[in-house]
């Protein structure tokens, strides 16, 4: 897949992700002209890393709360910002 038209963007995307995938590149055409070109990022993606984000949560030093806690705290933001009376 070299081109895709505009139209077909709504009805070939899963080609286009295919050929993004396998690291080609696809001219975009509108009104039978070249207006771009759709290239596959450079960079790998970075992998979720759970010691460091884990690190990062001790760092944090958040109090553990417990359902009862999160419950009263959520029960009253809406209070705050709904009214008194809401059910």
């Amino acid at each position: 897949m070299n081109i895709i038209t505009t139209t077909e963007l709504r009805t070939k995307t899963t080609k286009l992700v295919e050929a993004l995938l396998r690291g080609r590149s696809v001219n975009l055409v509108h009104r039978s002209r070249i207006i771009g070109k759709i290239k596959p990022i450079d960079e790998p993606i970075k992998k979720f890393d759970a010691k460091k984000f884990k690190k990062i949560v001790e760092k944090l030093n958040l109090p553990h709360l417990t359902n009862k806690e999160i419950e009263r705290r959520y029960r009253k933001a809406m209070v705050k910002k709904h009214g008194e009376y809401l059910l």
